[in-house]
């Protein structure tokens, strides 16, 4: 399969996937009785009344919002991975998870005129479940289905001979592609001489 070379094609894809992790948890968390308002209609609730949130239109407003939300998390994902490489996808995922959906959370909380914020712990653990599964599918669906390109990144620090290889420099060694070249030759020595010039 090709893999995307656009981050923001890709951000949209994950994002998506990722939604829908958190659709699905939501509706068995709500069907359940555990969490006692779906976080589209939390989502909704900032921008409409209580009983338009409830409505399908409130509902349809609720999942774009939240589209919007995960798809930025989504490029802050894989703008994370470019940094820090494309390994321990699941821890990667739970924390990445845990702090968009930290913010996605409070911001209905803190609109006062958001009547149908949820102010108790069965929801708001909910949601905290729903953000890490959103957080484990993003992040790897952004890691399998993006090019290694959007990944390679030139060092932040390119004074210095790095010691250990990343791990993106690891999986081109298993391919047998050519790998960057460090050069232990000072710019500022004189040919011929062990002098350097000052």
């Amino acid at each position: 399969m090709e893999k995307i070379k656009d981050r923001n094609t890709l951000a949209i894809i994950s994002g998506i996937i990722g939604q829908a992790g958190i659709i699905i948890v939501d509706t068995v968390s709500s069907s359940a009785g555990l969490s006692k308002r779906s976080y589209r209609e939390a989502a909704a609730g900032v921008f409409v009344t209580k009983r338009q949130a409830r409505s399908i239109n409130g509902q349809a407003l609720g999942v774009i919002m939240n589209a919007a939300v995960s798809i930025l998390g989504a490029k802050y994902i894989i703008n994370d991975m470019s940094k820090n490489g494309r390994d321990n996808l699941i821890p990667k995922g739970i924390l990445a998870g845990i702090g968009i959906g930290a913010i996605a959370t409070a911001i209905p909380n803190v609109v006062p005129q958001n009547s149908v914020k949820p102010k108790d712990a069965a929801s708001n653990l909910s949601y905290v479940f729903s953000n890490m599964v959103y957080g484990l599918l993003t992040t790897y669906v952004a890691a399998k289905l993006g090019h290694d390109s959007l990944y390679d990144v030139p060092p932040q620090n390119d004074y210095l001979k790095p010691t250990e290889k990343t791990s993106e420099q690891m999986k081109e060694t298993k391919r047998n592609t050519v790998q960057p070249i460090y050069s232990d030759l000072n710019p500022n020595k004189k040919e011929g001489t062990s002098e350097f010039i000052m």
